[in-house]
């Protein structure tokens, strides 16, 4: 079982001789690759602490990155940490609602229409 690792712990290791962060939701002591970040110490320490899963992604890292932190797991963070995503919406709710409010206002002429010939 993992250990879980709370945001404000990983928040205490901001410094470049600890540093923690964490990726989708996994926590990460990337401490001793620091020297070797090929992208240099300033993209690491610019989020030591955080959740640096966006910053991770958007420099699109490669298969053999995400491989090699792997080796820098120390867990996960905790589950009350974790934020939780919005739900999404999709193609067919957007549809379902567009129709409901067509059929509304059809049903809005459709009365009007019918109390204006009484």
């Amino acid at each position: 079982m993992s250990k879980e690792i709370s945001l404000a712990t990983v928040k205490e290791h901001n410094k470049p001789n600890d540093l923690w962060l964490v990726i989708d939701n996994k926590v990460y002591d990337v401490t001793k690759f620091l020297l070797e970040h090929p992208g240099g110490e300033e993209a690491l320490t610019s989020v030591a602490g955080t959740d640096a899963t966006k910053d991770f992604n958007d420099v699109g890292h490669s298969e053999e990155a995400r491989e090699l932190l792997k080796k820098f797991y120390i867990g996960n963070l905790a589950a009350r940490d974790i934020k939780k995503k919005p739900p999404v919406v999709g193609c067919r709710e957007i549809g379902l609602a567009v129709g409901a409010i067509l059929m509304g206002m059809a049903l809005v002429y459709v009365i009007k229409r019918g109390m204006a010939k009484n």
